[in-house]
């Protein structure tokens, strides 16, 4: 990922994590972080309704 400065920021995957939409961990995924990094979030899981039931949540972290 090109940075502003011309470097390239690296990027690492900590932790993918597919939870029923019911039990979204908004704190988890909007609250504080204690390293920079992206989270990345689309639906998963079986079709219910014609929508899925499920949130697949990616966790990033930054390290260079």
């Amino acid at each position: 990922m090109p940075r502003a400065d011309g470097g390239t920021a690296v990027l690492v995957v900590r932790k993918i994590q597919q939870v029923d939409k019911k039990d979204f961990p908004t704190n988890k995924v909007y609250g504080a972080a204690d390293r920079p990094g992206p989270r990345l979030l689309t639906c998963g899981g079986p079709l219910v309704g014609g929508h899925r039931s499920d949130n697949i949540i990616l966790y990033a972290d930054l390290v260079s």
